[in-house]
């Protein structure tokens, strides 16, 4: 046990404390009970806990707060399990660790003891709430060596906290200490850890601990400064993840050898690819070691929108399961700007968790303090809370059916991605996933590791400039091929190894039909004088309407079916980076580049090259079984940046001819509505969330827009009744029409979502 300077003589030895703690018995709660699909066993609390609530308490609030009305709103929000701080930068109990801090408000009060007390009488589950990565200046003084310093000595801090060293005895030996101290103190249901991954990538920390075990791993001293090319420091990347594993591994084990095999330490994550890569959590070995993930991503980016939350939550679920479970952390208050004490505008809020609900997240409202003056952020929770619970039995334990897989890879964001990740892998990726949800198209985040695991229920893989891929993530890529499975890539997928050091060709060359011939054509930024256009193969005729030049054809020849709707126009705007290629004889190029001329003065905006050999779009096609396209030209991420319809369009056309018939979901009517289609048993559940709003790409939404009729046809799997479909949120019955194995139906209006259950009996 660490021996802190000033410890009270009280305190037990290790030893003793385990001895007493092993006696313990966790209280049963009978809230929100649930049983496995036998109904003879109960589930853990992890397992049937899906409607949490937390406030986290400031300092202030030890003498105003009011327990009981808090109680009451427990009850009148239906929540199963509470987030309630214990401590770490503050504790709210009276440890028995002089340097863990106490706010003078609490005095001799015991505010988290009582607070899991009441829960656990009203029958709630409870996650400790812990924040270890700071600490304030008496600590720092006491243990200096136990803290994270820059390279000249000087100690990393945030506001007027210091920043702990992962490697050090704080989280080796105290928050071990404090742990045990909290589970045996009040006994909650596990601990959750707020920001417990320490430092992150854009600092190094060189204190001893530092020093002396990175010596130990690889060999050699801490890399001086960040450079992707030098081997030590992507030894000392490597190192990072593995010690938060380390941690992870570590706190689990303390919090079990106390509580129980159910008692559970749960870092939180969240769903930002580039900022966990940059806080050095692997995702994907998180969920491989998790049996509940508690989500902190409070809400959305103009460029990401609502429909970001769901895809996260797919995402996450693909590494984690689909049956387990991923609260999140949904803000109360007003985010972006963030004005912790303002309320959240309700729409804004409710549209965050129902797209969470979507994408298989469940609710988790969070308010900052325990005394508001803006009431109004503890009105939104209550109904769409209720109606959770209602309906939660369609929102758990489903699994999605979609047979378009966009793959990705923390290793494509850490090492292509580098210190430039939003450019270079989140934009293709999102580009892609926004014309997927605006075409009504159901997909699959695939972690680049499991597209063997996923291979036999899609029929389309998309690589979005999944440019670092190892050798085994080529041949797994081969194998889904072989099976008859189709592909389409951008950019430079495959040009780089997993360390992000280029190949002489693409890995994947021989399937896209394709060979790198040199250095990129215009650039990755959006820029305002990027003046480009691709062309559209053949020529429009003088058969379409629009004045002459004398050069045109008499008639127009047709196009391919990835040019679909775009019969009237020769050209796209385009303004962006191309890779330039070769392509193999056995290929087609429908699409090719118009390079850049001036946009002013208006004199001088006319076409230098109308044409050039630069292709922009390729593709390839194996007679009646896989179709591959390439994009040279990086219309997903321009997707991402312009918004520009058609970019969005080609994106859709691209994958509906690729996917074949495979697609099982047509949706047809007005309005952005994100499609989720999923299977439970014998009944498939559609959940479309309705993102019709003059708020969707600007923050906070102020109101939301009715939009239908929406006509639905829905192919369901072989053997599954479609005779009966309910409209849960209209709570009605609807008419169904059968077809050629498709199940047809109407939905007259969705304010902001709708769930059909198709099928049940």
């Amino acid at each position: 046990m660490v021996h802190m300077q000033n410890q009270s003589r009280s305190q037990p030895s290790r030893r003793e404390f385990i001895k007493t703690s092993s006696l313990v018995v966790l209280p049963i709660l009978p809230a929100g009970v649930a049983v496995n699909a036998a109904g003879a066993e109960r589930l853990p609390w992890y397992r049937r806990t899906y409607r949490w609530g937390q406030t986290n308490i400031n300092e202030k609030d030890p003498v105003r707060y009011d327990i009981e009305w808090w109680r009451e709103h427990w009850r009148r929000t239906r929540v199963q399990g509470l987030v309630i701080n214990a401590g770490g930068i503050v504790a709210y109990y009276p440890s028995n660790y002089p340097l863990h801090y106490r706010p003078e408000t609490l005095g001799d009060r015991d505010l988290f003891g009582e607070l899991v007390e009441v829960a656990h009488r009203d029958g709630l589950a409870v996650l400790a709430r812990m924040d270890s990565n700071r600490a304030h200046d008496a600590f720092y003084q006491s243990h200096s060596d136990w803290f994270a310093v820059n390279k000249t000595g000087r100690p990393y801090r945030a506001g007027d906290l210091y920043i702990t060293c992962i490697n050090s005895p704080y989280y080796d030996e105290y928050i071990p200490d404090i742990l045990r101290e909290v589970i045996g103190h009040a006994h909650p249901e596990g601990i959750t850890d707020n920001s417990w991954s320490g430092l992150d990538r854009d600092s190094i920390c060189y204190c001893e601990h530092c020093a002396r075990r990175f010596r130990e791993f690889a060999g050699e001293a801490l890399p001086q400064e960040k450079d992707w090319a030098s081997e030590a420091y992507r030894k000392w990347i490597h190192w990072n993840f593995q010690r938060r594993l380390e941690v992870w591994d570590l706190n689990n084990r303390v919090s079990r050898d106390v509580g129980g095999s159910d008692c559970l330490w749960i870092g939180m994550i969240g769903g930002n690819m580039v900022s966990q890569g940059r806080r050095f959590r692997d995702v994907k070995a998180i969920c491989e070691r998790a049996e509940l993930i508690m989500f902190d991503d409070q809400g959305r980016s103009d460029a990401g929108g609502f429909q970001s939350n769901s895809e996260m939550g797919k995402r996450i679920h693909g590494l984690l399961g689909w049956e387990k479970l991923i609260p999140e952390s949904m803000a109360m208050y007003q985010r972006g700007p963030t004005f912790r004490k303002a309320a959240n505008p309700e729409a804004e809020a409710r549209m965050w968790m129902l797209e969470g609900f979507a994408g298989g997240i469940q609710p988790w409202w969070h308010h900052v303090g325990a005394y508001q003056e803006d009431r109004r952020q503890f009105q939104t929770a209550e109904p769409i809370y209720r109606w959770y619970e209602q309906n939660q039995q369609y929102m758990v334990n489903r699994h999605p059916l979609a047979s378009v897989g966009v793959v990705w890879s923390q290793q494509n964001v850490d090492f292509y991605g580098r210190d430039d990740a939003l450019q270079r892998v989140i934009l293709p990726y999102r580009g892609f996933i926004q014309a997927l949800i605006r075409a009504r198209i159901p997909y699959l985040p695939i972690h680049a590791d499991h597209i063997d695991r996923e291979s036999e229920a899609l029929s389309l893989m998309i690589l979005p400039n999944l440019a670092a891929m190892s050798d085994s993530e080529l041949q797994a890529v081969r194998r889904f091929q072989e099976k008859g499975g189709s592909l389409i890539a951008s950019g430079e997928t495959s040009l780089y190894d997993e360390w992000g050091d280029s190949r002489t060709e693409f890995g994947l060359s021989d399937l896209l039909g394709v060979r790198s011939a040199g250095d990129p054509y215009g650039a990755e930024e959006l820029s305002a004088t990027e003046h480009s256009y691709l062309r559209l193969h053949p020529d429009l005729g003088q058969d379409v309407y629009g004045p002459q030049s004398g050069e045109e054809p008499v008639e127009s020849q047709p196009r391919h079916p990835v040019l679909h709707g775009f019969e009237a126009t020769n050209i796209l705007p385009f303004g962006g980076r191309l890779e330039r290629i070769e392509v193999e004889t056995d290929t087609e190029v429908p699409v090719t580049l118009i390079p850049r001329f001036p946009i002013y003065p208006p004199e001088t905006s006319w076409m230098r090259v109308p044409r050039s050999e630069m292709a922009a779009l390729v593709l390839r096609e194996v007679p009646n079984e896989s179709r591959f396209v390439y994009l040279a030209a990086d219309i997903d991420r321009r997707f991402a940046q312009h918004n520009l319809p058609d970019h969005g369009d080609l994106l859709a056309n691209l994958v509906r001819w690729a996917a074949r018939d495979s697609i099982s979901l047509e949706v047809q009517g007005p309005g952005l509505i994100d499609c989720h289609l999923y299977r439970q048993k014998e009944k498939i559940i559609l959940h479309l969330v309705n993102l019709t709003s003059a708020g969707t790409w600007r923050s906070p939404v102020h109101e939301l827009i009715p939009v239908g009729p929406l006509t639905v046809r829905v192919r369901p799997p072989r053997g599954l009744s479609s005779s009966r479909v309910r409209a849960i949120v209209a709570g009605r019955s609807l008419p169904v029409k059968q077809l050629d194995g498709w199940c047809d139906f109407t939905i007259e209006s969705i304010l902001d979502h709708e769930v059909a259950i198709i099928g049940e009996e």
